[in-house]
């Protein structure tokens, strides 16, 4: 049922984004130009790639991977992909559940072996939750909506254990904890390896032979070290265990492909893929962090999560998008669906973020993209 109203929706947004102006060519600033705002934010790399129709229209890489060794950036240097594994692997999860082997709407207490609260061992210890019995009524679809009432991160909380903040499925809260529940569920509950599931599902589907949910041997002949606000070097983190809120190594022309792949919907029903990037959960919040900020702004644009990402009402119709953030990485993919157009940033320099509103409207023309939401920088409405 939700599937269904999800994919009505869908088509009355699109129906109306018929009415919009004609598109703008996709475009971008020249070499030297994107080279000199690199200078003036003293970013290190930057890798950015354009979508078109559905297809990957242009990569273009800039700077280094290692700026003391003056190694370049190439489109096969493997780079964090931070919180973007998010989308890729609740994509994976629209496919089992098109194939009726999980159920977004069952409540967590129905898709595991054991009581939520039983599960003890890091990363997924549960049992701060034992007292509080709406771990119940958790569902696949909240969390992937960032709905699970949890924090972003369990480091966050002062006792350093997972609490449940508000009744699940009420508002939208980040938490990389949510997604770590799913691939609990995906492991424990189906019985299946996330790791190869990624593999076969999404990243051999769309032809990614550079990315992968945990790190290889086969990476180290290139890939980025990272860079701090203060251009602090940080070497580039290598994760060996499948963590899917926040672990992906990945490259600019496999998110290019992926990106293309997922705009398109191939492996998806269509309402499935509808269902992806139509928004159910309003977000209210300023900014988008801290995670548990009380929300009191009604977004002209309409801001709500869907099922990986978050969408908005664009002029040019329905868009969405997702960042990744930390330290040294800033990772950005705006999405428009009236033309199937998306710019895709990468960078392995925090730095970058600085450029990325003024990137992405070069590339798909003036948006109404909540940039102050996602970069809390910048002047809130």
């Amino acid at each position: 049922m939700w599937l269904g109203m999800w994919w009505a929706a869908g088509l009355s947004v699109l129906t109306l984004a018929g009415c919009a102006p004609p598109l703008r060519p996709l475009q971008s600033l020249s070499d030297p130009e994107i080279q000199r705002v690199m200078r003036r934010e003293q970013v290190q790399g930057l890798a950015l790639a354009t979508i078109e129709n559905g297809q990957v229209a242009k990569v273009r890489v800039f700077g280094t991977r290692n700026a003391a060794l003056g190694q370049p950036l190439t489109p096969d240097t493997v780079m964090a992909g931070v919180s973007l594994a998010q989308p890729a692997f609740a994509y994976m999860l629209l496919q089992l559940a098109d194939e009726g082997k999980l159920d977004l709407d069952a409540p967590v207490a129905t898709l595991l072996p054991h009581p939520l609260p039983s599960y003890r061992e890091r990363p997924f210890d549960f049992s701060g939750l034992a007292g509080d019995p709406r771990w119940r009524t958790v569902t696949p679809r909240m969390l992937l909506a960032h709905g699970g009432g949890f924090a972003g991160f369990r480091w966050q909380e002062p006792d350093g254990r997972l609490h449940i903040h508000f009744d699940p499925g009420t508002r939208y809260a980040y938490s990389g904890e949510g997604y770590m529940l799913l691939q609990l569920i995906v492991e424990r509950g189906l019985g299946l390896d996330v790791g190869d599931e990624m593999r076969r599902r999404v990243f051999e589907r769309f032809g990614m032979r550079h990315t992968s949910m945990h790190w290889r041997a086969s990476f180290a002949d290139n890939v980025a070290d990272g860079y701090g606000f203060d251009g602090a070097v940080q070497p580039h983190e290598r994760h060996y265990r499948v963590r899917v809120a926040a672990a992906m190594d990945t490259t600019i022309a496999d998110q290019a492909k992926l990106w293309a792949g997922i705009m398109r919907g191939d492996g998806l029903r269509p309402d499935t893929r509808a269902a992806f990037a139509t928004g159910w959960l309003p977000i209210a919040t300023r900014h988008q962090f801290p995670t548990l900020a009380a929300g009191d702004v009604a977004w002209p644009q309409k801001l709500a999560a869907s099922l990986g990402v978050v969408t908005f009402e664009d002029r040019s119709g329905p868009a969405w998008f997702k960042g990744g953030h930390d330290d040294t990485t800033a990772d950005f993919v705006l999405c428009m669906e009236t033309g199937q157009r998306c710019v895709v940033m990468l960078s392995n320099d925090v730095r970058a973020e600085r450029l990325y509103p003024e990137l992405g409207r070069q590339a798909l023309g003036p948006d109404d993209m909540p940039w102050s939401w996602e970069y809390d920088w910048m002047e809130a409405p």
